[in-house]
């Protein structure tokens, strides 16, 4: 059996699939499969006749699986596609991800894999391994985090072309489009019941814990919380999952789910919140009663929170989300049960005390949104960082100037950041920069549809 590289990592055993096909004999075909940098799924489908090799001596895919922009284009990001002849590493399936895809009309099922091969390039090109690295500086110092992701999205009536404006779902049971501002409407839960229905019950069989949906605040959007995890590379995993089982039972019901940031300019844009506690080796909370490492998790957070804006915003649009006096931050600002600040301290009891970072738009990737947030979290510990003071009144009243406004702002902080090139990897940052970079100039090379509102008659 092959050794995983990162200690952090559990690959599957051909063990695993056996059991698996013992209680889905009728299993057809099993999806290999990775999420790229945009949290799209790629992979191949192996005949289940097949599948144990996958098992036992991997899969072959090109490193630049995880190099593609978000067009699913390779950019040749330094020297990595066309230059270096594109060059396969090999994959192996991760323990305990294999699941049935439910909303499938053939029984299929799917289990991620993972790079675990160095020959070549190193493996933190996959993004996984990049958190299963991170995680491993909380165990020299002997905390453990627990991770909860909440995730928003828009739901849409299904467009005829990629090239059509979205526009927000219509009711099957009151045949209108959803209209006005009904945070946490119970009427809306109940115009989609069905859709949100499927959503709990394909969760339920992958094994994903969903547990609170609501109506959010704008018109066809929703949240869907999950479950808080000791494992952060689960927790991660499972936000990945959740996105690709939306927008599949969205399909199904003839609408399609987005995570874009800011699909309309005058409604409320979508977010990926992540609550996280640390517990020591007792299982003691130990960001309970406002702790010294409570506050140095917030000073680190805090230190490199623009450093990582180009993970947390990935793409042209998600700097439209950051608006005051819409529960998005528009500065680094913390504070106590106040959805105004970047880091939320929730009201609960002291074994539930954690930090809700509320930065990061929906779409962007999982495993980096959580390792960038992990490394500032140890980061202010082992140096010992206060925060400033907390706030409790709204603090979008003071937008921060030095906030980065735009990708490219924010792409200059990252690759100057020298705190998150020591928790990522510096190649890791080169690589993520010189993607994003040309895929930034690529999407400005295309001439918009406001360039000929305004200067066409011209």
């Amino acid at each position: 059996m092959t050794k995983a590289i990162f200690k952090n990592v559990e690959l599957a055993t051909n063990e695993e699939l056996i059991n698996y096909l013992k209680e889905n004999p009728e299993t057809k075909y099993i999806d290999a499969i990775i999420s790229d940098l945009s949290g799209l799924f790629r992979g191949k489908r192996i005949p289940v006749t097949d599948a144990e090799k996958l098992f036992t001596d991997g899969i072959q895919f090109c490193y630049s699986t995880f190099l593609l922009d978000a067009s699913g284009y390779c950019p040749d990001v330094k020297g990595r596609g066309f230059s270096d002849g594109d060059p396969d590493a090999t994959y192996y399936p991760i323990a305990n991800t294999i699941k049935p895809l439910p909303w499938h009309k053939d029984p299929i099922a799917q289990v991620l894999i993972s790079i675990q091969d160095d020959h070549r390039y190193s493996s933190l090109v996959d993004p996984r391994n990049i958190l299963a690295k991170v995680m491993e500086t909380f165990q020299e110092i002997n905390l453990f985090p627990k991770i909860a992701f909440e995730l928003e999205f828009y739901l849409f009536d299904k467009r005829k072309s990629i090239y059509e404006r979205p526009k927000v779902a219509t009711s099957p049971k009151s045949k209108r489009r959803s209209e006005g501002t009904q945070v946490y409407g119970m009427k809306e839960l109940d115009d989609y019941y069905d859709f949100l229905e499927d959503v709990n019950k394909f969760c339920e069989k992958q094994n994903i814990p969903a547990t609170t949906a609501s109506s959010e605040f704008a018109p066809g959007q929703y949240e869907i919380n999950l479950r808080h995890t000791d494992d952060p590379l689960k927790a991660a995993d499972d936000s990945a999952f959740l996105r690709r089982l939306i927008k599949e039972t969205a399909e199904l019901h003839g609408y399609e789910a987005s995570f874009l940031s800011k699909p309309f300019l005058d409604q409320s844009g979508s977010g990926m919140h992540i609550h996280i506690s640390l517990f020591d080796e007792k299982g003691n909370n130990v960001f309970a009663d406002e702790s010294k490492v409570l506050k140095y998790s917030i000073g680190g957070l805090q230190e490199i929170m623009y450093d990582s804006f180009a993970i947390f915003a990935p793409n042209l649009n998600a700097y439209r989300r950051y608006l005051p006096n819409q529960f998005v931050p528009v500065n680094n600002t913390w504070g106590p049960n106040n959805r105004s600040v970047a880091l939320r301290i929730p009201t609960g009891d002291k074994n539930s005390t954690r930090i809700e970072h509320r930065v990061s738009g929906a779409e962007s990737n999982s495993y980096l949104v959580l390792s960038s947030i992990l490394s500032g979290i140890h980061y202010g510990i082992t140096n010992k960082l206060s925060p400033n003071e907390p706030r409790t009144d709204n603090a979008c009243v003071n937008p921060d100037e030095n906030m980065p406004k735009n990708l490219n702002h924010s792409l200059k902080l990252l690759k100057n950041s020298k705190v998150l090139s020591k928790y990522l990897s510096k190649e890791y940052i080169e690589l993520y920069v010189d993607l994003k970079s040309k895929e930034l100039a690529a999407v400005n090379e295309e001439i918009s549809d406001v360039e000929y509102k305004w200067y066409l008659n011209l």
